[in-house]
């Protein structure tokens, strides 16, 4: 996960003070928080011209998986299979990118 900067309140005349532990358990609040509507956050990725959707939450977990049924074919159920694993790689990757963004 990339580190996100945070500036340190620094006193008047400019002279940068060390954070007190008020400042660092704020900092680890608003981190929270952060990560907890991040984790809420849906990502939706289609494969086969959008026969297969998948929503994947950014808590990396399969909301939901939509498959359209003219793509169900009883002969090539391995086609099925790769398109639904195409959508849900696609959406756990943009998660993983949001994730990594933040």
């Amino acid at each position: 996960m990339a580190k996100k900067r945070v500036k340190i309140p620094s006193r008047p005349g400019g002279k940068s003070k060390r954070p007190t532990q008020k400042d660092i358990m704020n900092q680890v609040a608003q981190a929270q928080e952060e990560i907890n509507e991040l984790s809420e956050k849906e990502f939706t990725a289609t494969s086969g011209g959008g026969a297969v959707s998948a929503t994947v939450k950014g808590s990396f977990e399969i909301k939901s998986l939509t498959i359209d049924p003219d793509v169900v074919d009883e002969d090539d159920i391995e086609m099925l299979e790769d398109l639904v694993i195409a959508a849900v790689n696609e959406a756990i990757k943009q998660a993983s990118e949001a994730v990594d963004d933040q």
